[in-house]
C-alpha cells in the first residue's frame, strides 16, 4: 500500500462534499493533511465531511463554497483556503458534471455545463494554484479523467463528457511540461466505473467497479515523494477494462 506522509500539507479537493471527491479528501485526512472541503450547493454534506476529516486525522480543516467555473469565485475559494490553512500544496480537480443524454437531444446549457465543470474548472483552479506552488518550488496537481476518453470510446449518449475528459487529459500533459522545472507534478487518475455507481457492465474484467480505495491509491502514487519525477501521466483505474469488453 502506498502511504504518503501528508502531514502539514494543505490539500484542496474540488467537489469534496460527495462521492469520489469526498473519499479522496478523507483519504488525505488520514495521512495528516490540512483539508479544504469544497462544495457549490451541498453545504450540509460538506460540513459533515469536514467533521469526518477531523475525526480521521486531518491536522486542520475548512469548508469553502465556490462555483469553480467562475474565475472570481475561484479566486475567493483560494483566498479563503490560503487564509485558513495556508497555500495549497495538493490540488485535486475532481469536479465534473455528467449527463447521460444523446448529444442530439441535449440542451445547449447542459452541454456548456459539462465542459465548464470538467475543463474550465480544471483550468481555473490549476491556474490559481500555480503561483504559490512555483514560489514554494513544490506542488502536486491530480486531475480526475475518465478511462473511455483515453481509450477512444465515444458513446453518443455521453459524447460531451468523454470529449471534456479528453480535454482534461490533454491539459494535464501540457501543464506537466509547463511546470517541469518548478518542483510541480501534474497527473491524472481515470476511472471507468466507481463503486457509488448504481449500475455497471457485467463484462468488467475484475467483476466489480473500482473502489474508493483503488482511486485513493492511484492518487497517492502521484503524491508520494518518490514519484516526484513522474508528471504528465494518466493512471486508468479500470481493472483492465477495454471497450470491446462491454
Amino acid at each position: 500500500m502506498i502511504d504518503p506522509d501528508l502531514d502539514g500539507q494543505t490539500v484542496l479537493v474540488t467537489g469534496s462534499a460527495r462521492g469520489v471527491g469526498r473519499e479522496l479528501l478523507l483519504a488525505t485526512a488520514e495521512r495528516g493533511a490540512r483539508t479544504a472541503v469544497h462544495y457549490n450547493t451541498s453545504a450540509g454534506a460538506a460540513a459533515e465531511v469536514a467533521d469526518r476529516a477531523a475525526e480521521r486525522g486531518a491536522t486542520d480543516t475548512t469548508v469553502v463554497q465556490a462555483d469553480v467555473t467562475d474565475p472570481e469565485s475561484v479566486d475567493q475559494l483560494f483566498e479563503t483556503v490560503e487564509s485558513d490553512l495556508g497555500s495549497v500544496d495538493v490540488l485535486v480537480n475532481n469536479v465534473g458534471a455528467f449527463a447521460p443524454v444523446h448529444w442530439s437531444e441535449m440542451e445547449f446549457e447542459t452541454w456548456q455545463d459539462i465542459f465548464a465543470t470538467n475543463v474550465h474548472a480544471t483550468y481555473l483552479c490549476s491556474r490559481r494554484a500555480l503561483p504559490a506552488m512555483r514560489e514554494n518550488s513544490y506542488g502536486r496537481i491530480v486531475n480526475v479523467g475518465y478511462a473511455s476518453s483515453e481509450k477512444g470510446l465515444i458513446n453518443p449518449k455521453n459524447a460531451p463528457y468523454f470529449m471534456a475528459k479528453a480535454g482534461v487529459l490533454m491539459f494535464t500533459r501540457m501543464l506537466a511540461a509547463d511546470t517541469a522545472d518548478d518542483g510541480i507534478t501534474v497527473n491524472a487518475i481515470s476511472p471507468y466505473v466507481v463503486e457509488n455507481s448504481d449500475e455497471f457492465p457485467a463484462a468488467l474484467p475484475r467483476g466489480r467497479p473500482a473502489g474508493f480505495e483503488d482511486m485513493a491509491q492511484a492518487m497517492f502514487f502521484f503524491l508520494d515523494e518518490d514519484s516526484d519525477y513522474i508528471s504528465g501521466e494518466n493512471v486508468e483505474v479500470d481493472g483492465g477494462w477495454l471497450p470491446e469488453d462491454v
